[in-house]
């Protein structure tokens, strides 16, 4: 049974609302027996931000983690009709949650990474882009960094623009689909910081449901920033893959994946 940890005492969560039937953002802990502190992975399962796709997305690939040396955390992050900043708040406090209580997870506080698949994916691309040092009114957790040292977009909703976005994705993590002001704000290519970690960013070129523009834009942002990223577009591939373990090329991304996860951690 999986150890899991909850964000914040029941009273405390900012903007919760009880109506609204969800559980307190929390994470599900995936450790790995180790006599030395190791790297970890913060994993947020995708769903358009109307469901979480707990197993493929989620389950499975902190299993995968830990399998290849890494301790794993599934972050179960809140839902429309919360909107933002509910969800960043979520995803910002679990890296704060980890690096506060890396002792007692056993992991390095300086080798924190992040991986979100799909509407995951554009929560971990804000994550790694909107970053602060830490809150000074908040509690000892709140006053930790939320800077992940690493992030992974998984065939991501890394953009709001219009043109390319996932239509529900969108809508509900706007509030409300016309609201463009905001959405440039949460809008990867358009916000990456002079400090950006290394991105792992990876997409199928046939994803019929999330436009692989998504990637290549955020990708090129990256570039233009000369920001540490590597990219991998696989030419075959429906949305939703997870590992790819039935996916003939698109599978490969996982090995890539924990190849480059392995170097970016000895820098």
């Amino acid at each position: 049974m999986k150890e899991v940890y909850y964000l914040w005492e029941e009273n405390n969560v900012p903007l919760f609302k009880k109506e609204y039937g969800q559980d307190i953002p929390n994470l599900t802990v995936y450790p790995i027996e180790s006599d030395a502190a190791v790297p970890c992975v913060i994993v947020f399962p995708g769903g358009g931000y109307g469901h979480l796709a707990v197993d493929h997305e989620g389950r499975q690939i902190c299993e995968f983690l830990n399998k290849n040396g890494f301790a794993a955390f599934m972050l179960c992050y809140r839902l429309a009709p919360y909107h933002f900043p509910c969800q960043e708040l979520d995803a910002k406090r679990a890296v704060r949650f980890v690096r506060a209580n890396a002792a007692k997870f056993g992991v390095d506080p300086n080798r924190i990474g992040i991986m979100g698949f799909s509407a995951g994916g554009h929560l971990a691309c804000m994550t790694g882009l909107r970053f602060d040092g830490g809150v000074a009114d908040g509690d000892a957790v709140d006053r930790v960094s939320s800077r992940p040292d690493n992030v992974c977009a998984c065939y991501a909703v890394a953009s709001l623009d219009r043109e390319i976005t996932h239509r529900g994705t969108r809508e509900n993590v706007l509030g409300s689909y016309e609201d463009d002001e905001l959405a440039d704000k949460l809008t990867s290519n358009k916000i990456v910081p002079e400090n950006a970690p290394p991105f792992f960013i990876w997409h199928t070129a046939e994803d019929n449901a999330v436009d692989v523009r998504n990637s290549l834009r955020l990708a090129n942002a990256l570039a233009e920033k000369k920001k540490t990223f590597e990219l991998h577009v696989f030419p075959y591939g429906c949305h939703g893959l997870g590992l790819a373990c039935d996916t003939p090329l698109a599978s490969q991304w996982s090995g890539l994946y924990i190849n480059w996860l392995h170097e970016i951690n000895r820098r």
